[in-house]
């Protein structure tokens, strides 16, 4: 065998070698960080595995974080250490990353996005998710809320930032009762078209040379005033805290609460 053959052939044992354990290393990316054991094991490995398949489906790292206590810091400034200490992300070091952080300790919630997920989970978004998730919080279903997370993040970022998913018009429901609306009203209308159209109205009996309108009345009864209120122009829900930038310079989305 030639040296240019043996070449080829330590090179192509090389790869084989090295593709399985970077496969397995990419397959065993930690996505759930139960510091303050709220979950079982089996818990902890099916929402593992949720975070896997469907963060694939958006290249992005969906992380749960609990503890009890944050060591002095601020919710948010724990979540911004972490994302800058572990550089999570889907494919890179800090890369696509949807953070959702509970410290038991002080009852504080704070979601956060990274990268991809800043423009597709805004703070707006992130706001819906939050108070979507806190009533199981509150209930002590930590199973339920973080699945919940996973799964509404995951929906959310099928949309195009700047739209509401919460919108009516993108539910599939309200699709498909405006659907059978539409068909009925145009299946009445056909229905009554093919009956004949009526031909004969208040006019056709009158004879306009004879008929006299005798008297005319017009009777003021009475005038009413409503008033209503204006509504202020800086009403509106508000901002769960927001975002802001690490001190590694990683900028991203944010919300916090209570639970």
């Amino acid at each position: 065998m030639s040296v240019k053959n043996r070449s080829h052939l330590f090179f192509i044992a090389v790869l084989l070698f090295l593709l399985p354990w970077g496969t397995q290393a990419r397959a065993e990316s930690q996505y759930i960080y139960d510091f303050a054991k709220l979950l079982t094991k089996e818990e902890v490995a099916e929402l593992q595995s949720l975070a896997s398949e469907l963060g694939m489906e958006r290249n992005t790292a969906f992380i749960i974080i609990t503890a009890n206590g944050t060591g002095g810091k601020d919710i948010v400034q724990y979540v911004e250490d972490f994302y800058d200490e572990h550089a999570p992300g889907y494919d890179q070091p800090h890369g696509n990353t949807a953070i959702l952080m509970i410290d038991m300790q002080e009852r504080d919630v704070y979601l956060a996005g990274f990268k991809k997920a800043e423009d597709y989970l805004d703070s707006g978004r992130l706001d819906q998710i939050r108070h979507k998730i806190t009533p199981a919080l509150s209930e002590g279903q930590y199973f339920q809320a973080f699945s919940a997370f996973i799964h509404t993040s995951y929906d959310y970022m099928g949309y195009e930032p700047g739209v509401n998913p919460e919108n009516l018009l993108f539910k599939w429901w309200f699709q498909l009762a405006a659907s059978l609306g539409i068909a009925g009203i145009i299946v009445t209308f056909m229905a009554y078209r093919s009956g004949g159209r009526v031909t004969v109205n208040a006019g056709t009996y009158m004879n306009s040379h004879q008929s006299r309108v005798l008297n005319k009345y017009d009777h003021f009864i009475r005038q009413t005033v409503t008033r209503q209120k204006k509504p202020s122009s800086n009403s509106g829900g508000g901002g769960g805290g927001g975002g802001g930038i690490s001190s590694g310079g990683h900028s991203h989305s944010g919300s916090r609460g209570k639970f």
